[in-house]
């Protein structure tokens, strides 16, 4: 995620820790006078699917927070106006994900991370022509598809829609805090038993930990995705976050700042789940969200597989 978007709404939170999709067809009455609605209209009206743009549309009119002018929820391939035969909902349009989106007739992927390598999804020095590149566009037309991004308003929400997918994985909904939806007290732990439970909860393989394994636990800060590293800095500084929690984050940073801090004997850690994993149950959350309003259409969540495998 991006220092303009995501980044923004977590260094928010955690530096201050505070608190019909298609218009309805008029009925046609059969010439006979009978008042009998004809049945062909009924098919046809049956038939026609809705328009990426007009579920866009609704989408946006339930999301209930303001939309912004600039973000990156905007279509990113494909034609708005093709009639949507299936919505695959995702943490990141993968090469993968599209191929299997496209196998079970789901031609709208509601992707919550870029396609395209890049936040702006235009990667920075790589030539349209670049092979891989290239082949993920030529197969998004080949079949039809329309890729659209659900990012930066879908964490706006209150609470934050990947927050809440994520904290329901856990379990942690009574533990979290009322002052800050990213602060939990939990009962009693070890650190090494905390990062055990996180990664089978979130089904992570690649979890990683800074700290004592040892140590005891109740205070954590949760901040999936990659937020950024002031606001994470902010975050394990507080004397009441003994253990931040996030997606991914630089090596030279806060990976940095809590080896430092554990060396000088602080009580604080970091645990590293990987950011496909961390988000991931926050786009199921949109899945069963959109399956409320979304009727015409069926509404499916494609995961996205973690993409890094540990040597053991």
């Amino acid at each position: 995620m991006s220092k303009t978007s995501r980044a923004a709404l977590a260094a928010l939170a955690l530096l201050n820790l505070a608190p019909g999709l298609i218009g309805q067809e008029s009925a046609r009455i059969s010439s006979s006078g009978s008042g009998v609605v004809s049945n062909t209209i009924y098919r046809a009206a049956a038939e026609k699917k809705p328009t990426a743009r007009e579920i866009v549309a609704e989408i946006q009119k339930q999301v209930g927070v303001p939309w912004q002018e600039k973000t990156v929820d905007t279509f990113k391939a494909g034609n708005p106006d093709t009639p949507v035969t299936g919505i695959a909902v995702t943490m990141m349009a993968t090469m993968d994900v599209l191929e299997r989106a496209s196998a079970q007739g789901l031609n709208f992927v509601i992707t919550h991370e870029p396609t395209f390598y890049a936040h702006l999804d235009v990667p920075e020095g790589m030539p349209e022509s670049d092979p891989v590149w290239t082949e993920k566009r030529a197969f998004i037309e080949k079949h039809g598809m329309v890729v659209w991004r659900f990012h930066d308003h879908w964490h706006m929400r209150h609470p934050d829609g990947i927050e809440a997918g994520t904290v329901s994985a856990l379990g942690w909904e009574k533990f979290q805090s009322p002052q800050s939806q990213y602060l939990f007290v939990l009962p009693q732990t070890t650190l090494k038993q905390l990062a055990e439970d996180v990664a089978k909860k979130l089904d992570s393989p690649v979890v990683r930990v800074v700290g004592n394994p040892d140590m005891k636990v109740t205070e954590v800060a949760l901040s999936p995705g990659a937020a950024g590293a002031e606001a994470e800095f902010h975050a394990l500084e507080r004397d009441y976050v003994q253990v931040l929690l996030v997606g991914e984050t630089r090596e030279w940073e806060t990976v940095e700042y809590a080896a430092d801090a554990v060396t000088q004997g602080r009580n604080k850690a970091l645990i590293v789940i990987g950011h496909v994993p961390s988000e991931q149950m926050g786009m199921v959350e949109c899945t069963k969200w959109l399956q409320g309003f979304v009727k015409d259409v069926p509404v499916k969540f494609v995961a996205a597989k973690e993409p890094f495998w540990p040597v053991r």
